[in-house]
């Protein structure tokens, strides 16, 4: 599907986009809280600045997606697969991300405050000690070093 068509089916109304092949879009800036793009392909996608607030992204594929500065509040990721996906200084304020493939991925200046990240792959993450403390939740989490956190 075209990130064109998503928008203005969006607009009509339409949220639910499960499983949705959205490889490629360009989804820039879009504003697409409460989505719900579970198991949806968008690895590669451009959602720079995109609003997915409250977004259900359970399992989705965003491997090398442009995630800059969105908006990801309270957004469900469970077992999303984020590798190599950018995410700088995107708000992540409250996202589950249980379970979330972030391995490689470059959270730099990220907003994690209150972030589920239990049993998420942080290996060779860009990400700081500081942005970690903010998460809510780490148990079972592989650390950026490839350290389990307790």
């Amino acid at each position: 599907m075209d990130g064109n068509v998503l928008v203005k089916l969006y607009k009509t109304g339409q949220r639910d986009f499960s499983g949705a092949d959205l490889s490629g879009a360009n989804l820039r800036e879009a504003n697409l809280w409460w989505i719900d793009l579970d198991g949806a392909d968008l690895h590669g996608a451009d959602l720079t600045g995109a609003n997915l607030r409250g977004a259900n992204l359970i399992e989705a594929d965003l491997r090398g997606a442009y995630l800059e500065s969105a908006n990801l509040r309270g957004a469900s990721l469970y077992g999303a697969n984020l590798s190599q996906a950018t995410l700088r200084g995107a708000s992540l304020n409250g996202a589950d991300l249980g379970g979330a493939n972030l391995s490689q991925a470059n959270l730099d200046r990220a907003d994690l405050e209150g972030a589920d990240l239990r049993r998420a792959d942080l290996r060779g993450a860009t990400v700081t000690d500081g942005q970690l403390a903010q998460a809510n939740l780490l148990s079972g989490a592989i650390l950026p070093d490839g350290t389990e956190h307790d």
